[in-house]
């Protein structure tokens, strides 16, 4: 909202990057594994930014940094599979946060779905989505996808993050 809607003339004070990293490292998130494969071979990469934009139609988000190297393999991509991390793979989000490995390399476990499109293995589940738009914001781009397919394991807990470190939850706490 801007300083006129919000009825003040006066500008909203800044907050620089590394106040915003730390408020957010407070905020606990899902952990997903973005895959894709734009003909070049597979690609990925750790994200903690996917949403549920809505669900008529089966709409996500996430972001994905302009400058990291999954970024063109996104960019050209058709689809993309958000595969959601159980508590177990603290190794897999890990390698797949990490720059200048095959991510996709032993240990790694992963196949293709029936359309080519590469998925991990053991995972709590996936959405396999289409890309509908890519819109550039800041030093990232959103990814705005449209859910085609899905494959959940409800007796699998998940993996999150909060203040810089992995976590799991036990299902049934309040």
């Amino acid at each position: 909202m801007t300083a006129a809607a919000r009825g003040s003339s006066a500008p909203a004070p800044g907050v620089g990057a590394p106040e915003f990293r730390r408020v957010f490292r407070r905020h606990p998130a899902g952990v997903v594994v973005v895959t894709v494969d734009a003909e070049r071979g597979p690609a990925g990469f750790t994200a903690t930014s996917l949403t549920s934009v809505c669900a008529e139609p089966p709409l996500v988000s996430f972001g994905v940094s302009s400058g990291s190297s999954s970024w063109p393999h996104v960019r050209d991509a058709r689809e993309v599979v958000v595969n959601f991390l159980g508590a177990h793979q603290e190794e897999v989000a890990q390698r797949f946060a990490t720059s200048g490995v095959d991510r996709f390399a032993e240990p790694t476990r992963w196949r293709r779905l029936a359309g080519g499109q590469p998925v991990l293995d053991d995972t709590a589940g996936w959405l396999l989505a289409e890309v509908e738009a890519l819109v550039p914001v800041g030093d990232h781009h959103l990814v705005l996808a449209r859910v085609t397919a899905t494959d959940l394991r409800e007796a699998t807990p998940p993996l999150l993050y909060h203040d810089g470190r992995y976590h799991s939850i036990r299902h049934g706490a309040r």
